[in-house]
């Protein structure tokens, strides 16, 4: 079966898989570029039978591992050969997905605190000194994580047309860091999220800058709220929105900003038709989370209402992103180890990597889209972004 599954999938670039009992299988042409070690029988039959799932888990276990090279460069290899020949989904996938990611409040609010209830010291190993877990904006090569991340708030605050006064939702606000530069910039903001931990950072953040009075941070679902805003932004949020619900999600967008507002919505896309998430990610990572395609997205944006007024595709902008996250978190792992354990760790490792991934090999990109209630809402041309 292992034979079979490396015969189809490496055929213009080669790698060696040895077997708990010392075999040797190879594929793809010339010498292996690394060789990825199984350790164990139960592992190799797991992996055999479904390796989008069970390999993830043998490298958190320490049964798979490689030499030659890290996980990284194995995924990428494997990723290379795979994208030339995408496998069709299986009868029934639209059914399964809509179960996967129901994400009604109950169901959002656990997925939400799986991942981004991990105490804030662990994400403060990787991410920049503001805590921005998306994706950055390197304007320069040689850009620095931080100046990346900055440029990404500038331009998100750009796009919103942000005046003083305005009264801004950041729905799915994380730790309050882009909340807190339109507070500076003058916004009345109001930022909403389901993790308990983000909440509490974010209003800690508030207090030490001064900025309670005009950064208001909740544990609300973006659902429930009922005032209206000028200006409406998500970054990193429509990923946990879930497909059966984007007509809800815009629809509520439509309801919550006034007639004159502008809303920006950063999300992760995908080049590629409509598909499934990955089942590892899904079960490890982020339960309940989809990467859209835009083909999804445009038919609610349309029953909303809304106008979408600009449109912008960064692309490998995530995976330079992701590579920075991830030296970082190898440089600090002995830290993040004496918090979780060396399965958590090993789960971070790939998942990092896997992402990173994603965006070299797979197809995945960033969008921001621009919507308005009205054609003339926002400036009718682009020079107001070449700042």
């Amino acid at each position: 079966m292992l034979q079979s599954l490396i015969d189809r999938t490496f055929k213009t670039r080669s790698i060696a898989v040895r077997l708990p009992d010392g075999r040797t299988l190879r594929g793809g042409p010339g010498e292996p570029e690394l060789t990825a070690v199984i350790e164990d029988t139960p592992t190799l039959l797991a992996i055999a039978a479904n390796p989008e799932l069970k390999l993830g888990e043998a490298y958190m276990a320490g049964t798979f591992r490689i030499e030659g090279g890290d996980i990284y460069d194995f995924l990428a290899l494997t990723a290379s050969q795979l994208a030339r020949t995408p496998r069709p989904l299986k009868p029934g996938w639209r059914i399964r997905r809509a179960l996967e990611q129901a994400n009604d409040r109950v169901h959002a609010r656990q997925n939400v605190h799986h991942h981004y209830d991990l105490t804030v010291d662990f994400y403060r190993l990787f991410l920049d000194e503001d805590l921005q877990y998306s994706c950055a904006v390197f304007e320069k090569s040689d850009a620095t994580l931080e100046q990346a991340q900055a440029a990404k708030k500038r331009r998100l605050i750009d796009k919103l047309v942000l005046s003083p006064g305005h009264r801004v939702l950041d729905i799915g606000c994380g730790w309050g860091g882009l909340g807190l530069s339109m507070a500076e910039a003058g916004g009345q903001v109001t930022g909403v999220t389901l993790s308990t931990e983000q909440h509490r950072t974010a209003n800690a953040r508030a207090a030490e800058r001064g900025l309670s009075d005009r950064a208001d941070f909740r544990l609300q679902d973006y659902r429930d709220l009922t005032e209206p805003f000028d200006r409406i932004v998500s970054v990193g949020m429509f990923e946990h929105v879930g497909a059966p619900n984007y007509q809800e999600y815009f629809a509520n967008v439509a309801r919550l900003l006034t007639d004159d507002g502008v809303a920006v919505i950063h999300s992760i896309g995908r080049k590629s038709p409509p598909s499934r998430t990955q089942p590892w990610i899904r079960k490890h990572i982020f339960p309940g989370g989809y990467i859209p395609a835009l083909s999804e997205v445009f038919p609610a944006i349309e029953r909303s209402g809304l106008w979408v007024t600009d449109m912008e595709i960064l692309r490998l902008h995530y995976a330079e992103t992701l590579k920075s996250w991830r030296a970082r978190f190898l440089a600090r792992r002995d830290q993040a180890l004496a918090m979780y354990d060396e399965r958590f760790c090993r789960m971070w490792e790939f998942y990092l990597a896997s992402s990173e991934v994603a965006f070299r090999e797979v197809g995945h990109m960033v969008f921001q889209l621009q919507l308005t209630k009205r054609p003339d809402a926002a400036p009718i041309t682009r020079d107001y972004l070449c700042r």
